[in-house]
């Protein structure tokens, strides 16, 4: 048994100092030191030996596993130090290469827009709400008035998920100020931003996915005066001191009276171009009182709170903010135009 030991050992001890990876020295450590290992094995034997060889070779084994331990660690320290520096080496960095520009990209122009809207609105102490796009008919058009048979529910107006035109994509953001009324206490100010669809087809001012603002104001003693006021301050702060602007009367079923306001062609300066189609204005929003029967629907008594609303096209909002021409180029994502802002 002394001459196993010594042969475990003096073989356990070259095959530690070989190993090369740390993979190698685990199985190497499995064959000597492991449980079905050649050591054990040998220990094993202690039984047949005579009591008084047993504490000599119990201490011989000792000693044997303690060497083979001792020199098992050190040989994993170094081999861990050796990858270490290996992987130094390897990832090393050139600080004479010349480095890589790094390209910082840039807000959309409609998010600037909307951003300096949302901006204005907060200020004036507006909340910004936000909504479903898949909507119910019966709040993107019965609570706005809008009764059946009304032409905007047409089918080919309206995208709807169902025969019975019931469910839908929002064709307005509109809808959230039927649901600030429901569960909003009054005095209300709100703007409702977000994606809406309408069966346009594409030219230079109109897409089937567009982007829309509502507004809204509740409260005692609101006039015509305060959203005509409201709105040409917005526009002046948007476009600058002196904008033009016009509001001409108009019909939706969610107001009354109700108006559109245009502002004048930031392309031609009101002489007439295509951007206008030579009319020399643009049309940027819908506006009016909101209908009493509204109010009313929504659990507002009409006798003591008026209020206004309005719908804003952001895309017609940034047209006009920064002189684009034609609004296909904000949905195209060519680089070189949007590297313009």
């Amino acid at each position: 048994m002394k001459e196993q030991l010594a042969k475990i050992r003096a073989e356990a001890l070259s095959a530690f100092e070989g190993a090369q990876s740390a993979l190698d020295l685990d199985a190497i450590r499995v064959k000597y030191l492991g449980k079905k290992g050649e050591l054990t094995a040998v220990l094993k034997q202690m039984g047949k030996l005579s009591a008084a060889e047993r504490p000599v070779m119990g201490q011989l084994a000792n000693d044997v596993r303690a060497a083979l331990e001792s020199a098992l660690e050190d040989r994993s320290k170094r081999l861990e130090t050796a990858a270490l520096e290996q992987r130094l080496r390897a990832e090393a960095l050139d600080v004479t290469i010349p480095g890589k520009r790094v390209e910082i990209g840039r807000q959309h122009p409609m998010n600037i827009a909307l951003d300096e809207l949302k901006t204005i609105f907060i200020g004036m102490g507006f909340q910004v709400l936000e909504g479903p796009e898949v909507e119910l008919a019966v709040y993107n058009f019965d609570r706005l008035n809008a009764e059946e048979g009304h032409p905007s529910r047409d089918w080919s107006d309206t995208f709807y998920f169902d025969q019975d035109s019931r469910v839908m994509l929002r064709s307005q953001t509109s809808p959230m100020q039927v649901r600030a009324m429901e569960s909003m206490e009054l005095p209300i100010r709100i703007i409702a931003p977000g994606r809406v669809y309408r069966k346009d087809e594409v030219d230079a001012t109109h897409s089937p996915m567009f982007h829309q603002v509502e507004g809204m104001v509740i409260d005692k003693g609101v006039t015509m005066a305060d959203l005509k006021g409201t709105l040409n301050t917005v526009v002046e702060r948007l476009y600058g001191q002196g904008t033009k602007t016009r509001f001409r009367p108009h019909h939706f079923p969610f107001t009354e009276p109700s108006c559109e306001m245009d502002v004048q062609c930031h392309k031609c300066g009101g002489t007439g171009c295509p951007t206008c189609k030579g009319e020399g204005w643009i049309e940027l929003l819908g506006a009016g009182m909101i209908h009493p029967k509204v109010l009313e629907m929504s659990g507002i008594d009409s006798e003591v709170y008026t209020g206004w609303a309005f719908g804003i096209g952001l895309e017609r909002m940034a047209l006009r903010r920064f002189k684009i021409a034609d609004m296909r180029l904000i949905f195209e994502n060519d680089i070189r135009f949007l590297e313009q802002f």
